[in-house]
């Protein structure tokens, strides 16, 4: 191994010793990791401390132009590089901030309605049809469901807490009645699997913050086992080291929805999160205040909320276009004297729609 490499590993080290000092989540820690190497390997494996501006600038460009990633993506690199340069390398230059970043751009999000959520479901069973209930049921973002404890699942009080979701916040979403019966039977199964881990005497669970420390025993513990845990056993991906339980990875569900949305034949871009976004807007179309869809969500920022009233709300689903207005009147208008001939309601409506007249509509189709 080269200098140049040996110092890129050490780079490496200290972007994740520095990312879990600040306490970043493993899927933040790992996408800085990446784009830090993507940099380095970009420079020809020279150390950021060499480059600066026109070095960052220029691999951002790069992304941009060659790679054609999206405004988002392109924000993610930037932050990781402000990351290395700011909290790794202990550099606060001015023309850090004079770095142009993409600005964002709003999108409607895309939202099932509710018989497309029914035959989505309705092709989706077992460990991942439960999840994918329960993430429309609740609200909940992928990763908030796959890593669901024991203990956060209330029976009593009908609610499941969220804990250390995005941005380290927890809530508290609503129990389907639907799901208490399913949920009951998933956790046995994932009682059976607590059982053969102690009898093997398996590593316990990964514990968040540390508690593994301070509460020795909890990770063993049936309270804190996953709701859906892995059928196989993985090495934990911070150490390293221990072969621990984990949850079920989120590929499976993302795949068998996709599949599910092929079978019930949605023409729509239908992710995981989608099932979110159509929990939030169906809420709002059932007349639920927009200060509780917030509060389910787990939304700081109002503004974030409001993105989903252009569902329920939009005046374009609900007012009558010139188009319809002038067909309608097509049809309702007088016939000529002697009646119309067989075709000549069709030949007007498609005259309106086309802006050919009849004889010029069929010489344009015989020519296609």
């Amino acid at each position: 191994m080269d200098s140049g490499s040996k110092r890129s590993v050490g780079l490496m080290a200290r972007v994740v010793e520095r990312a879990r000092y600040l306490h970043y989540s493993l899927r933040t820690e790992e996408a800085y990791v990446n784009w830090v190497r993507q940099f380095v390997r970009w420079s020809g494996l020279r150390h950021p401390e060499e480059m600066g501006q026109a070095e960052v600038e220029a691999f951002l460009s790069h992304l941009a132009n060659e790679r054609h990633v999206s405004p988002s993506t392109h924000r993610q690199a930037l932050s990781a590089l402000m990351f290395l340069y700011k909290e790794v390398l202990g550099t606060d230059l001015p023309w850090m901030q004079e770095i142009g970043r993409p600005v964002p751009r709003p999108r409607i999000p895309v939202v099932l309605t509710v018989p497309e959520v029914q035959r989505v479901l309705r092709e989706m069973s077992g460990e991942t049809g439960l999840v994918a209930r329960l993430l429309y049921g609740t609200g909940m973002r992928l990763m908030e469901g796959l890593r669901l404890r024991v203990k956060d699942v209330d029976f009593a009080r009908r609610v499941i807490i969220v804990r250390d979701g995005k941005g380290g916040k927890d809530r508290v979403v609503m129990l389907p009645r639907a799901l208490e019966a399913p949920l009951r039977a998933q956790l046995r199964v994932a009682h059976r699997t607590w059982e053969l881990d102690r009898a093997a005497e398996r590593a316990g669970v990964y514990m968040p913050h540390a508690l593994d420390v301070k509460y020795p025993r909890s990770s063993e513990s049936w309270s804190w086992h996953w709701v859906f845990p892995s059928r196989t056993l993985s090495q934990d991906p911070r150490s390293g080291e221990l072969e621990r339980r984990h949850h079920v990875h989120e590929k499976r569900l993302q795949r068998d929805l996709k599949t599910a949305v092929v079978r019930a034949r949605i023409a729509k871009p239908v992710s995981v999160h989608t099932l979110r976004h159509s929990f939030a807007t169906h809420l709002l179309q059932n007349g639920t205040d927009i200060r509780t869809v917030q509060e389910l969500l787990g939304h700081s920022d109002g503004s974030t909320t409001m993105n989903y009233t252009h569902g329920p709300k939009n005046p374009a689903g609900t007012t009558a276009g010139p188009l319809d207005v002038a067909l309608q009147g097509a049809d309702e208008a007088a016939p000529p004297a002697g009646g119309y001939r067989a075709s000549e309601r069709g030949d007007a409506a498609r005259a309106l729609v086309t802006g050919h007249t009849p004889a010029a509509y069929e010489a344009l189709c015989a020519a296609a």
